[in-house]
């Protein structure tokens, strides 16, 4: 689903910025700390009703504001929706062709986006969780029910480890470990099956960004030798004393062997970088297969810590991918994209159209 208007008022230092963009590559450039990143995160922020820099409301809102407010229009088929999503003291609010139903849920299904952004080899070398957050997107776009089922073993490991705390019983705790493992391996099997959907799109993806062979096993979170019920009971006594759930899918990790190696531990930062982008476009595809449309692909400063070749080699895979592409950049590189793109420049928060 292309968007084509954007508008966003007091985010960040946007003022006021309207954008009207391409179905397929736009390019928006400036120099450091003139607003081009403030862009792209306020349009993730439209599609996901949240900051993908980890900034609280009260950051983006505008110095000496109480509000921003973002506006899109995201086409599908013959279809317009309209999206809004304001945030201020009174909390988030979103409006999706004027029904405020749906949640943040509603947005990441009409707004499907993807990121690549400076931080995304955290994705390789970052913790388990950076990890666990990509498998979950991935599940939540091509596995039917996926949302559900997350959000209901988030609410029973959040009961068990308060029940934990709360001096219960090590009786009273294991009468509940069946159903939370019943969850538990729910959420477990959505995410294999998100990996199946990915796998060989991430094994394609590192040959041709890196040209390695790149191995991926899921670990689950708990020891394969065990059922989880088996693994909970043996692990009571360190969740009575941490008060908290040691064993589940919560802590499970997407592991990453690159020329049979550890990746996060031995490939350069720039490499790391490649196979993280790799992983982002992978996901995209594979959602993209699924919903039968294109997502909007972010792209902040693609060329950072990459050299010039590494660099061509991505925005070719990023071409190969077909869906509607946003990036920043210092300078305005249009030879990265096969087609002239839509330009913008960004200065001290201000954003025009280039010609």
């Amino acid at each position: 689903m292309p968007i084509e208007d954007f508008s966003a008022r007091n985010f960040r230092c946007l003022a006021k910025a309207e954008l009207e963009f391409s179905p397929t590559y736009n390019l928006i450039h400036g120099v450091n700390a003139s607003g081009k990143t403030s862009i792209l995160e306020a349009l993730a922020y439209l599609g996901r009703g949240k900051s993908f820099r980890g900034a609280t409301p009260t950051e983006l809102v505008r110095h000496g504001e109480k509000e921003f407010v973002l506006f899109g229009r995201v086409r599908s088929g013959s279809a317009v929706h309209r999206v809004g999503v304001g945030n201020s003291a009174a909390g988030l609010e979103l409006r999706i062709d004027g029904d405020s139903g749906g949640g943040a849920a509603a947005l990441a299904s009409i707004l499907p986006l993807q990121i690549i952004d400076p931080d995304v080899h955290e994705l390789v070398a970052g913790a388990p969780e950076y990890r666990r957050r990509y498998l979950d997107w991935v599940a939540f776009h091509v596995e039917h029910g996926y949302l559900a089922v997350w959000r209901s073993f988030r609410r029973a490991l959040k009961q068990r480890n308060a029940a934990l705390r709360s001096g219960a019983s090590a009786a009273a705790i294991r009468s509940w470990n069946a159903e939370f493992a019943a969850l538990a391996m729910a959420l477990d099997a959505g995410r294999r099956q998100a990996l199946s959907a990915i796998e060989i799109k991430l094994q394609d993806a590192a040959e041709g960004l890196l040209g390695a062979e790149l191995g991926v096993d899921y670990q689950a979170g708990w020891p394969q030798d065990l059922s989880l019920v088996e693994a909970l009971g043996q692990g009571m006594d360190k969740d009575l004393q941490q008060g908290s759930t040691q064993y589940g899918p919560h802590r499970g990790d997407l592991r990453l062997k690159f020329d049979a190696k550890l990746a996060r531990k031995l490939v350069s930062r720039g490499q790391q970088k490649l196979l993280a982008c790799g992983m982002v476009l992978a996901a995209a595809d594979a959602a993209q297969v699924e919903l039968g449309r294109p997502l909007v692909l972010l792209l902040d400063d693609p060329a950072a810590e990459l050299d010039r070749d590494s660099l061509l080699r991505l925005m070719g895979r990023v071409a190969e991918l077909e869906c509607q592409v946003v990036a920043t950049s210092l300078r305005r590189d249009e030879v990265l994209f096969p087609v002239p793109p839509t330009l913008f420049h960004v200065e001290r928060g201000a954003v025009r159209r280039a010609s």
